[in-house]
């Protein structure tokens, strides 16, 4: 799953027993009549027709199989089930994603303007049944002409059969888990793949016609140095991306990394080493010519991540898949994180951890999501975002104090934070969530 995709705040929870309900139970806009075949729809029923803006144009679409869990990574995944074994349940799974497929495409707004598949690891999906599955979408969710549909891939799943099917079913930006390129840290990270196949994966994708390509790293490793980093920096530059994502390596509770941290096993690196990677990633991509556009994300001009700007702008999106979360219409939840039971009910899955924020939480979270982009937030908005809610004036007096501390700057239109201000972000947007 996207890293995006985890967003905390406070708000009132709207559901009594987690798991008991569906999102058709959610205080949602009223759904549309289904889609029959593909460009045609049955009549409405009695709740009208969902307009245009009224319903999410993202879908956010959860593969839950991984050949092995890494070590750092806390997203819901189960590590040697979809890897042609015994307990082989990827055809099943498909079977039932596209059915839940079927049931949500009355809560949807087409056109859909973005899809994004995360795991998990999606590419370990064979071929021939991604066919059937991007069929599935195509029929189900009518694509905008511009649609953005990604593919989270790992380097050792990638092949030309693959690519194929991709391309075929109209995937047009993959996203490559690099993590690193030195054999030592992928080991550390429990990464499994080799360098090599990272680039092979490129190669894989570019003459399968994907252009639109994004790699991801991680820097601060345990046992890292700075000129190490700066290596990493200079293999993904050569492949030519599009996008870069750029992650401190995070220690998440309940993961196998953060318990050998506090066994001992492995050491942090400095704060100040891992401020100092982050201040390299800033200078060496924008000379390579790169836009920083998010506090973690770089892009080429015109290739900014789409989908991932659904999240930092607020907007809604669809989650469909086991562990999935979801954004419509003010209410946030995720499809229960259980691969057994997400195979036995339906159409609709289970729902857990639903939350609908009251005035004061959304703005909190407004104002979060919004300063993590580069550009920050437009000075008309955050002013009708401080008169409302009732930490209006504590949010003022907050961002007063770290733009005299150096960390926001406010210009003639917007408040963003400085490159101080990046360093410390998580501090700054706490005080203001």
């Amino acid at each position: 799953m996207s890293r995006l995709a985890h967003l905390t705040s406070q708000g009132e929870s709207i559901q009594e027993k987690s798991g008991t309900r569906t999102a058709a139970d959610l205080p949602l806009p009223a759904p549309r009549a289904p889609l029959v075949a593909r460009g045609r729809r049955q009549k409405t029923g009695s709740g009208g027709p969902l307009g245009m803006g009224r319903g999410p144009r993202g879908v956010y679409v959860h593969v839950p199989f991984c050949l092995h869990k890494c070590h750092y990574c806390d997203f819901y995944s189960i590590a040697g089930d979809g890897d042609g074994g015994r307990r082989d349940r990827r055809g099943v799974f498909v079977q039932r994603l596209i059915e839940e497929i079927r049931a949500s495409s009355a809560f949807l707004g087409p056109p859909i303007e973005t899809t994004f598949f995360g795991g998990g690891t999606p590419t370990l999906l064979p071929s021939g049944l991604w066919k059937i599955l991007l069929a599935a979408l195509s029929d189900h969710q009518p694509r905008a002409a511009d649609h953005e549909l990604t593919v989270e891939a790992n380097p050792e799943t990638v092949d030309e059969p693959l690519m194929e099917a991709l391309v075929a079913g109209g995937v047009n930006r993959l996203s490559i888990g690099a993590q690193s390129f030195d054999p030592r840290h992928l080991k550390t990270l429990e990464r499994r793949h080799d360098p090599a196949r990272v680039v092979r994966s490129v190669q894989i994708a570019r003459r399968g016609g994907i252009a639109n390509i994004n790699i991801d790293l991680i820097f601060g490793i345990p046992g890292q140095t700075l000129e190490q980093w700066l290596e990493d920096l200079q293999e993904v530059l050569a492949l030519e991306p599009t996008h870069l994502s750029c992650y401190a390596l995070s220690y998440e509770s309940n993961t196998p990394l953060t318990a050998k941290l506090r066994a001992g096993r492995i050491k942090r690196i400095d704060q100040d080493l891992e401020a100092r990677m982050y201040e390299v990633v800033i200078d060496r991509l924008a000379a390579a010519g790169f836009e920083h556009y998010e506090i973690s994300s770089w892009a080429r001009p015109g290739r900014r991540c789409r989908h991932n700007l659904r999240y930092w702008r607020n907007d809604q999106w669809w989650p469909l898949g086991p562990a999935a979360a979801g954004h419509v219409a003010g209410v946030r939840w995720k499809n229960v994180p259980h691969l057994g039971r997400y195979l036995r009910e339906g159409p609709l899955p289970a729902i857990t951890d639903v939350e609908r924020l009251d005035e004061d939480g959304r703005i909190g979270e407004e104002l979060m999501l919004r300063l993590r982009l580069i550009e920050g937030i437009e000075c008309g908005l955050l002013q009708r975002l401080l008169a409302a809610g009732v930490r209006g004036r504590e949010r003022g007096v907050a961002i007063m104090r770290h733009t005299d501390a150096g960390n926001l700057e406010r210009s003639s239109d917007r408040l963003r934070l400085t490159r101080r201000g990046l360093l410390v972000a998580d501090s700054v947007l706490a005080d203001l969530l």
